[in-house]
């Protein structure tokens, strides 16, 4: 088996609602912000190789929005999906999975695109079977009005149209070997059975946090996201698996810390803090 960076671009979303009722003078210490109250986010996707599967775990934010929506986001960089996918040596006709955490619009827009003609959308990967559960896809599908505006039908709708969407289905809140060497956590704080997969890697559990630990900046137990759905059934989650991450010495795969790729974390008298950081290739 072997990992893959996949880096997509970068975003930026205002700070207050990236740290919720955390002041800004406390997480402007690790997550600097611009003269827009705007701090910058990373769009990092995971690809893994083994043997004949390639799977893209997330798909980042995409192209196919209009200038406006866009122009919330403050998107920068000149690296895209595609452009990562050929350093690699790697087409988007080579993908056999596409897993999704969720279907937020960073985390799943460019796992669709136009079609040729723009009047309509097709899969990205042709030849890939697309990843979720029933108990999202509904939630995502049948959106509650405070999710409403990061579940876009035109990025989720297309997957089960194609034939390509297949269903995981969750029957405890970890269940391992989902995949060869992969197991999935299901978290409900931030979005409904958000899946965070959990891959053996050189001896290691590699984890992709998806937007259960946004950053290095979120590691205090406090420090969660105004997005988030269920706010204190995050802090219950995040409490239990920072502990277990930190007594395992798990290496967390950050999707949105725009410096730091991968963390490890050790326990303190203050709570579980951040031990080392570095890149995936380091491993």
């Amino acid at each position: 088996m072997k990992l893959h960076v996949i880096n997509t671009g970068y975003f930026k979303l205002d700070g207050g609602a990236m740290f919720g009722v955390v002041p800004k003078s406390l997480w402007q210490r690790t997550n600097p912000a611009d003269e827009n109250n705007m701090c910058s986010w990373a769009l990092r996707c995971l690809l893994i190789e083994d043997g004949d599967r390639l799977m893209l775990i997330d798909a980042g934010i995409g192209d196919k929005q209009s200038e406006k929506f866009f122009s919330h986001y403050f998107l920068y960089g000149d690296t895209t999906l595609s452009k990562s996918l050929a350093q690699k040596g790697f087409h988007e006709d080579d993908i056999t999975d596409v897993f999704l955490s969720h279907l937020h619009f960073d985390h799943c827009g460019g796992a669709i695109q136009w079609n040729t003609t723009k009047n309509g959308y097709r899969p990205t990967f042709k030849n890939a079977r697309y990843w979720s559960n029933e108990n999202h896809w509904r939630w995502a599908t049948e959106p509650n009005p405070r999710e409403k505006a990061s579940f876009l039908a035109e990025n989720i709708l297309p997957i089960q149209e194609s034939g390509q969407l297949e269903f995981i289905n969750r029957k405890s809140d970890f269940m391992e070997n989902v995949f060869p060497n992969m197991g999935i956590l299901f978290v409900d704080g931030h979005t409904d059975s958000m899946m965070i997969p959990h891959i053996l890697y050189k001896g290691k559990t590699v984890v992709f946090m998806a937007d259960l630990l946004p950053s290095v900046g979120h590691i205090p137990l406090p420090y969660v996201m105004g997005y988030d759905t269920r706010p204190l059934i995050t802090m219950k989650e995040k409490s239990q698996f920072l502990n277990h991450a930190a007594q395992h010495d798990y290496v967390l795969f950050l999707e949105h810390d725009s410096v730091n790729e991968c963390c490890t974390l050790e326990s303190s008298e203050k709570g579980v803090r951040l031990k080392d950081t570095f890149l995936l290739s380091d491993l």
